[in-house]
């Protein structure tokens, strides 16, 4: 199983590289920040999304390890237990 890292040890570095300048004004630090946010927002989402997907995959697996222990329990001639 290869798991896909989300690298989170760069993130001074892009934000950095948003402006390199200083904000000189109010508008240049209002377009910054919005800048920064909307990346923040980006980045957020797609921990999001990768997470969901995770979820989806385990309850998948979940799902199949389930039916196989009903397989293996029918084919010993175990009777599963109801709840």
């Amino acid at each position: 199983m290869v798991d896909d890292k989300v690298d989170m040890n760069n993130d001074s570095e892009s934000y950095s590289s948003i402006n390199t300048n200083d904000p000189k004004n109010v508008q240049e630090l209002t377009q910054y920040v919005q800048s920064l946010l909307q990346t923040i927002q980006d980045k957020f989402q797609n921990m999001s999304d990768q997470i969901l997907t995770r979820i989806d995959e385990m309850g998948n697996r979940i799902d199949d390890l389930e039916k196989n222990i009903g397989d293996l329990m029918t084919q010993a001639g175990v009777e599963g237990t109801e709840k």
